[in-house]
């Protein structure tokens, strides 16, 4: 087990049975150490993240057809876009597939609501980030009342089936809900607007979802009991305090990587051969 963690992570942050209304947002499951010793061992531990990823970044380039896909939900200010820079930011960008999914296009509208989703899939060999994702459609539209329940009810199961096939894929799963309190959302909404370099983050419509967060935490607790599975299961993620969040979503894409027992792709040249080619030119 890691240095610092009482349990894994995995078993820290599982969702089953979890009720977000008893969720404290300040807490750091699994881990014994404070911020310093955190954000010390991020380094570190983006360090191995870094190793893991080159190796399935390897694999790909040699036909091997497996990703892993982190999918990062949560309310504005959860800090999803943190955990993109500090964490994804610590491996290779020709590594990672990265998708936002903000409100729909004309075009997007079209289609049904995983066409968007399928196009932004994770290649061969990449880490896929989805900053919010499929699960939006049983969330802000069920929260605003965006399409009638007959519609938004039935995608449960829909997603359900939808992971089953990505999973049948070679895609690995990592899903995390972030969860932030109130005071807190508030905290960093009030930093947006008193920083002009955080102006370009800020919009009034987050101020307004505030005053539906009771339906957004109902809506939750129903996406994780119903969509969390054996093999796609909810890491739900107390976000607070940001480097633990960042050090808990690193430990939950090695444990990923590492289940893939990846390895350095073998040489398909005689290297022997290519050495003595090397040294005649």
């Amino acid at each position: 087990m890691v240095k610092h963690w009482s349990v894994p992570v995995t078993e820290a942050l599982k969702a089953d049975g979890l009720q977000i209304a008893e969720l404290a947002t300040s807490s750091t499951p699994g881990f014994t150490g404070d911020k310093k010793k955190a954000e010390e061992l991020l380094i570190k531990r983006g360090e191995a993240l870094s190793v893991l990823q080159e190796k399935l970044y390897a694999n790909g380039r040699s036909g091997d057809k497996r990703s892993v896909l982190l999918v990062l939900q949560g309310m504005d200010t959860a800090g999803k876009g943190g955990i993109v820079r500090h964490v994804i930011g610590s491996v290779d960008p020709q590594g990672v597939d990265h998708a936002a999914f903000g409100v729909p296009t004309d075009e997007e509208r079209r289609h049904h609501y995983l066409w968007r989703i399928r196009n932004a899939l994770p290649r061969g060999g990449q880490i896929g980030v989805f900053d919010r994702s499929h699960y939006e459609d049983v969330l802000v539209v069920r929260v605003h009342d965006l399409v009638p329940r007959e519609d938004w009810e039935p995608r449960y199961d829909e997603i359900n089936q939808f992971e089953r096939e990505l999973i049948g894929e070679g895609i690995t799963l990592v899903k995390v809900a972030m969860f932030v309190s109130l005071d807190e959302q508030k905290k960093r909404l009030r930093q947006r607007l008193e920083r002009q370099d955080k102006y370009w983050k800020f919009n009034p419509a987050d101020i307004d979802d505030r005053a539906y967060w009771p339906a957004y935490h109902e809506a939750y607790q129903d996406m994780l009991d119903r969509t969390s599975t054996a093999d796609a299961p909810w890491y739900v993620l107390p976000a607070d305090h940001k480097w633990y969040a960042r050090l808990a979503v690193t430990e939950l894409l090695i444990d990923a990587l590492e289940t893939l027992k990846l390895d350095w792709p073998p040489a398909h040249f005689d290297i022997a051969e290519q050495l003595r080619r090397l040294e005649q030119v």
